[in-house]
């Protein structure tokens, strides 16, 4: 064996580098272009001044919280039904780099430790460049100003221009939307009250963790106490919880993920509270409960000294009733969106994490004697399954005509980078190889979740074995209650090879009623000669 020098070795890998650097990427031509649509708070927002300086205020990790109250928080204006930066001087912009990519796919490109929590679409969109997507071609990307109201008109008018931007440069190919959280939202409205350009630029829409009901929980926490969008020690950095609480009051956006008061829910979502009384002199303490509708005057009361003091002045910042009303009509208008005939439509939704419903604050120990206090408290959930912001039941509650709804194993933000949900989009897409594992039929992605591989030779000849656990991912959680058919099939293959090389792999797979099932897979490898 030859003796390999330092300098060599780094040359070799030196021209590895490069080679992999400079490999050409695989592209379909075939593919149908598709456009992602990220949820709240998934785009990249720059400012801009006077003078066209432009810099990037969400995700940003140095000065953000200075800036982010600088340039971002805002005021509704109910006769445009735009919320409206306080600061006059600049204008929030989205970048358009990459075709709309860059704004959706790490949300602070500058961040090396800890990027983790500003990842949104960024494994997504690797994925699909590796089944023959291209950026600009067949991959395009919309961001937007996520403060504002779904169905805002420059909202929707840059939506309309997306489509048809991208449709022309897809060579007058209809696209295939994917959206994420209350992108499924705009994407709906959009549909509702632009349907002849939806209709004519649109081929399928998929909805992955839309809050198509709402998200109860999570948002009357936010609108009351605030929000993290990253946790951990980045929080430290990163913008506050306070800060973030100001903006999102003056939101259509979040007003517009608040319960849907007229949706049949299997348990009304309920804000409670523990109050402290005086009766005939005597104190008590009570626990109140309050359905959809009636929390609105809790929260009302709860924000009604609420302020904020920017540069210099103190502003009233309380529970926004112009928004609600804006609001409630966002509902109305979703609550008739019809899907054209021509569109097809798939839902991906969250299960298995537990999913705040409903609210509590205080505890029969320590009452609340004033609403106000309400802002300093933690509240305590009510769970239900989902993924962990959304509750599977408002997400799988679309309202329309469904190829497919699929419940998966993921959080919220997590599943747009899960890989049950890659296979799930690779087949609908019809990108790559047909994937033999997954039955459209009865809707099961089957995955293998683990393996063990045993090597021996049996009269001189090498036999691997491999064990594998697979995973069935169902259309729906109610599907396991009913009884499914006993399914069985095998696959034998074998190949010889022109150094008459042998090898040859049979597989028995068998399906019951349970989630979980084992496979074995048995392959022999045979060489002859050399």
């Amino acid at each position: 064996m030859g003796v390999v020098s330092l300098e060599e070795l780094i040359k070799s890998i030196e021209v590895w580098l490069k080679v992999v650097k400079n490999r050409i990427p695989y592209v379909d031509p075939d593919l149908d272009p598709v456009l992602l649509v990220p949820g709240i708070a998934g785009s990249i927002l720059n400012a801009v001044d006077a003078n066209g300086t432009e810099e990037r205020v969400w995700v940003r990790i140095l000065g953000a919280d200075h800036e982010f109250r600088t340039k971002l928080w805002s005021r509704f204006d109910p006769s445009t039904g735009q919320t409206v930066s306080m600061d006059q001087k600049t204008k929030i912009l989205v970048p358009e780099d990459r075709f709309g990519l860059y704004a959706i796919d790490v949300l602070d490109p500058d961040m090396i430790i800890g990027r983790d929590g500003v990842i949104y679409f960024h494994d997504m969109i690797e994925e699909m460049l590796m089944w023959g997507y291209q950026e600009g071609k067949t991959l395009f990307g919309f961001g937007y100003d996520f403060r504002q109201s779904n169905r805002l008109q420059e909202t929707l008018d840059e939506f309309s221009d997306k489509l048809q931007s991208a449709y022309t440069a897809a060579g007058g190919k209809k696209l295939t939307i994917i959206t994420h959280s209350m992108g499924g939202l705009l994407v709906k409205c959009f549909m509702c009250l632009r349907s002849d350009v939806f209709e004519k630029y649109v081929k399928s829409w998929i909805a992955i963790a839309a809050p198509f009901r709402g998200a109860p929980g999570y948002i009357t926490t936010s609108l009351l106490n605030g929000m993290s969008f990253v946790e951990g020690w980045e929080q430290n950095f990163f913008i506050s919880k306070w800060s973030m609480h100001q903006l999102l009051i003056e939101c259509p956006s979040i007003y517009e993920l608040m319960a849907c008061p007229n949706f049949d829910w299997n348990t009304s979502p309920l804000l409670q509270v523990w109050r402290e009384k005086i009766e005939c002199g005597n104190t008590c303490t009570i626990l109140e409960s309050y359905g959809p509708e009636e929390s609105i005057s809790i929260m009302e009361d709860a924000l009604s000294c609420n302020t904020v003091t920017y540069e210099g002045e103190e502003l009233p910042l309380p529970l926004n009733l112009d928004i609600l009303k804006w609001a409630s009509k966002t509902h109305e208008i979703l609550s008739r969106a019809k899907l054209p005939s021509t569109v097809k439509f798939y839902n991906i939704y969250g299960t298995n994490n537990d999913t705040p419903h409903s609210v509590c604050y205080g505890s029969e120990d320590a009452p609340i004697s004033d609403l106000k206090q309400i802002l300093f408290l933690g509240a305590k959930y009510i769970s239900v399954d989902g993924d962990g912001t959304v509750p599977a039941e408002s997400a799988k509650a679309d309202g329309l005509d469904a190829v497919a709804r699929v419940g998966v194993q993921a959080d919220h933000r997590g599943i747009v980078c899960d890989r049950h949900v890659f296979r799930i989009l690779k087949h609908w897409l019809k990108a790559g190889e047909p994937d033999p594992f997954y039955n459209p039929i009865i809707d099961y992605v089957i995955l293998p979740t683990a393996f063990e591989i045993e090597k021996h030779c049996e009269e001189g000849v090498p036999e691997i074995t491999l064990k594998e656990e697979w995973e069935m991912v169902s259309e729906d959680d109610d599907y396991d209650n009913h009884k499914t058919p006993h399914l069985v099939g095998s696959l034998f293959v074998s190949h010889t090879g022109k150094d008459e090389s042998h090898a040859e792999a049979h597989v028995t797979v068998c399906l019951e009623s349970e989630s979980k099932q084992q496979v074995e897979v048995r392959a022999v490898s045979v060489s002859v000669g050399g």
